[in-house]
């Protein structure tokens, strides 16, 4: 009920806030004003949800100046107009506070930042912007309680950057976007029914960016319940004497990267600069050719970064891996592969996601034993599901991926493959020999063909010589410049091709990446729609999940007691693809190391 309350009085206003609200040059403030005894649980709230709520001034109980943002201000009065609350229920609009007078005197006024102060800095018309909620739960303190409420602008796609870069330092009026891209992501059904104000149509080219609103503020306020409560009315908000001066960045390192990482839906998401600078000489550094195979034309620059944005964002991951080159061997499997998944498995359960493996009904066993050695080892927290699959009729792959073969309630949001055998366009599954090893293979590629035709689902193959799982997107290349590339190709493709001189490389260079967004002061706060606390205190978590010579020395001995033998030369030694662990694959991930902890 009070919510309808709240809707009307917005929407009663709203044209005036777009149209005649605006100061020129003059930084505006929502202002709420409730109980004493609620005063601290709120500002802990606002402190708690920072980039959503920032608080320029708290009053003392009675106090009706405000002389650091407005040196003639008088609470009382300092609004046109005023919105009161008893028990959450609108209860009447007030041109002054002046009757409240006594009661005031056991209340303290909160300002808090606004997004329409850099209306200026965007250079876009104010009433380009609606305003809705989101099904995004902000951080609860005590009793106060809400869901985001969020601004949209339509922002060119060729601007977004820009937009991005105008309001990233604009920290007191709630700073960079929250989210760019589809609204569905943020809960939100339908932009052409915004819950307060008119609809905001966007031309083509226009991407919706979405900042955090004060408004939220209220929202918490009216579920609260709080006997008595005063805020502004709708456009009718504090002036300060503040003016909206342009903002210099800061350092490089802290200038926000956008990058597109989904297109259905569509999704953008933001890192620093220096961010993916280390990210880039991650996948510059896996991206040699120590076995001359002629990977160097498979490879597509970026696509490492995207594929971690991508995982960093999903909540659910699927993982695969295994290829049976060995095919006159018990087990045939070699051991390019399973470390790299597991170092990124290893990631992905520190950063609190819920991850699976899939592989082979006849290799069960195997990888059952190996995920124990990895977690006997060190290079699990703990042990993974371990999953199957068979085609058992026409929608198996999409009964596998969704609840109840529903594509709007996916289990997974992203599925990797590295060093899994990948089919060939003849149905077929090569080694690099150009030997059908199709016998010892189940069809998990369905997997990642269904995923091309469920939206929410985004797919990464990890890869070193293109007859690997999700190398599809770079088959062409595959066939002119790999050996027996015409038929080994693998026609299977991935949203994001990662290229490696050894697969586990690939592995390893994901689970780095993924450490270092997770540290980036700009992706997380992207990653969390600025509503909670950055989650910086986990650094330590993370950082004992990466790999580690050690670990990986450990795990690679694990695998030959078990048989996996070496990818190129069968051997059951201290190698990967006929390549020296020690001052080999050591070496690699020691400089992997390195770059990510500089």
């Amino acid at each position: 009920m009070h919510y309808l309350h709240f809707k009307t009085c917005i929407d009663s206003a709203i044209h005036f806030k777009w149209k005649n609200s605006t100061i020129p040059g003059s930084k505006q403030a929502i202002v709420a004003i409730l109980h004493k005894s609620l005063a601290d649980d709120f500002k802990k709230f606002c402190h708690a949800n920072s980039g959503v709520l920032p608080l320029l001034y708290r009053s003392k109980p009675g106090e009706w100046k405000c002389p650091s943002l407005n040196s003639d201000s008088d609470i009382r009065t300092g609004c046109l107009q005023y919105r009161k609350y008893e028990y959450g229920a609108f209860t009447g609009s007030l041109n002054s506070l002046k009757d409240y007078s006594e009661q005031l005197k056991d209340m303290v006024a909160f300002y808090l930042g606004c997004s329409s102060n850099f209306e200026k800095v965007l250079q876009f018309p104010s009433h380009f912007q609606l305003m809705t909620h989101t099904a995004v739960p902000c951080y609860s303190i005590s009793t106060f309680c809400c869901n985001l409420v969020v601004t949209m602008r339509p922002i060119p796609e060729s601007k977004l950057e820009a937009a991005v870069l105008a309001t990233s330092e604009l920290k007191e009026t709630h700073g960079a976007p929250i989210h760019i891209g589809n609204p569905g992501l943020l809960g939100i059904q339908d932009l052409s029914k915004p819950d307060y104000g008119d609809p905001v149509h966007l031309h083509p080219g226009d991407i919706p960016m979405f900042w955090a609103c004060s408004v939220t503020g209220i929202e918490a306020i009216i579920n609260c319940r709080s006997p008595l409560a005063f805020t502004h009315s709708s456009g009718r908000m504090f002036v300060t004497d503040l003016k909206n001066d342009s903002v210099r960045l800061g350092s490089s390192r802290e200038v926000p990267q956008v990058h597109c990482i989904s297109q259905d839906p569509l999704h953008y998401s933001m890192l620093s600069a220096e961010a993916e600078k280390k990210i880039k000489t991650l996948e510059s550094l896996i991206g040699i050719d120590p076995g001359n195979r002629g990977i160097l034309h498979l490879l597509r620059p970026g696509e490492l970064l995207k594929a971690c944005l991508s995982l960093s964002h999903a909540r659910s991951v699927l993982v695969t891996t295994g290829f049976p080159t060995h095919f006159n061997y018990e087990p045939p499997e070699e051991n390019d592969g399973p470390p790299g998944a597991l170092a990124i498995v290893a990631m992905l359960q520190a950063l609190e996601k819920d991850v699976a493996i899939v592989t082979d009904q006849r290799a069960m066993d195997l990888n059952k034993k190996i995920i124990k050695e990895a977690v006997q080892i060190g290079v699990l927290k703990e042990p993974v599901p371990l999953l199957s699959y068979q085609r058992e009729c026409a929608d198996s792959a999409l009964t596998f991926l969704c609840e109840n073969g529903d594509p709007r309630r996916t289990r997974f949001d992203h599925l990797i493959a590295i060093e899994r055998a990948g089919m060939a366009a003849d149905g077929n599954y090569y080694n690099a020999r150009k030997v059908n090893i199709k016998h010892l293979v189940d069809p998990i590629d369905e997997l990642f063909l269904a995923a091309q035709t469920i939206p929410g689902i985004t797919t990464t193959g990890v890869g070193d010589g293109g007859n690997e799982l999700g190398m599809g997107k770079v088959k062409d290349a595959v066939k002119k410049h790999i050996k027996n590339g015409d038929v080994i190709a693998c026609d299977v493709a991935a949203d994001f091709a990662v290229v490696a001189g050894v697969s586990n490389w690939g592995g390893y260079a994901i689970a780095c990446a993924l450490y270092v967004l997770s540290t980036c002061e700009i992706h997380d706060r992207y990653l969390r729609r600025a509503v909670g606390f950055s989650q910086s205190p986990k650094k330590t978590v993370w950082l004992s999940a990466l790999p580690s010579v050690t670990k990986e020395e450990k795990l690679l001995k694990a695998l030959v007691q078990l048989e996996v033998r070496s990818g190129v030369s069968a051997s059951l030694e201290m190698e990967v693809d006929a390549l020296p662990f020690y001052n080999t694959h050591s070496t690699m991930i020691e400089k992997l190391l390195q770059e990510v902890q500089h």
